[in-house]
């Protein structure tokens, strides 16, 4: 991938490329999320995601193609209807947000990961080996407890 950046856009796809995408930057930030949500909508051990202002999210092409699962009470996430690729998230507790699967992009954003969330979700097989902060709960760009 290219360098860190503060300002721009940057473009995503999914696997079969039917959707095109770019966000703007600066993000809000982003996260590791070990919920078991997260885990079953990817297909991994754990999802990274960075949330934007929804306003900051353009379509560029496919839109037909994106459809949107309603995942829970509050939330919802976006797939591509041909590949099946993980693409979005939104939620009526942020309403002005939207969750970038950071997987699918391609370049860099503004901000590393803050830490892993839903740490008590965490599957086995899942060894972190960075310093970040870990902690419990699931929820959009939690802060740590201490």
């Amino acid at each position: 991938m290219s360098e860190s950046k503060t300002e721009g856009a940057v473009p995503g796809a999914c696997l079969c490329g039917a959707i095109q995408y770019e966000i703007a930057l600066p993000t809000l930030g982003s996260v590791h999320c070990h919920c078991t949500m997260c885990r079953r909508w990817s297909g991994a051990g754990y999802t990274t995601w960075c949330a934007i202002e929804k306003d900051r999210l353009r379509i560029l092409s496919g839109k037909e193609q994106l459809h949107r699962y309603q995942s829970s009470d509050h939330a919802g996430r976006f797939f591509c209807s041909v590949c099946g690729s993980s693409l979005f998230g939104d939620s009526s507790r942020t309403p002005d947000w939207m969750y970038i699967v950071m997987g699918p992009l391609k370049g860099e954003i503004d901000a590393a990961p803050l830490g892993h969330q839903s740490i008590e979700s965490k599957v086995a097989y899942i060894t972190i080996g960075d310093d970040l902060p870990q902690w419990e709960g699931t929820g959009e760009l939690e802060t740590p407890q201490d």
